[in-house]
């Protein structure tokens, strides 16, 4: 397994704090991990990212770098699609 497979969460359909649990678990162990998302996760990808900036301040976890873009996808009928995509860092603090 690579190193960026570990220290990325992929969001998909699952409850929000599962994906809060799962990256601050990643974060006890690595300086700072990326959330990646697609489509209609994106929103849920943003609310994972404010609750572990917000909520833990005090733990010292902020936002890092944010980027934004698009894939192209072939969809099930055959013509291709552009979707949005987002990944979203969030990085220990320095102490």
């Amino acid at each position: 397994m690579s190193t960026e497979a570990r220290d990325t969460i992929f969001i998909g359909k699952k409850p929000l704090m599962a994906y809060v649990t799962s990256t601050l678990i990643q974060l006890a162990n690595l300086p700072a991990v990326n959330i990646k998302a697609r489509g209609l996760s994106i929103g849920r990808a943003v609310d994972v990212a404010q609750i572990i900036a917000r909520k833990t301040e005090n733990a010292g976890y902020s936002i890092g770098n944010i980027r934004i873009g698009s894939e192209s996808l072939e969809s099930q009928d055959g013509r291709t699609r552009n979707v949005s995509t987002i990944e979203i860092e969030v990085k220990r603090n320095a102490a």
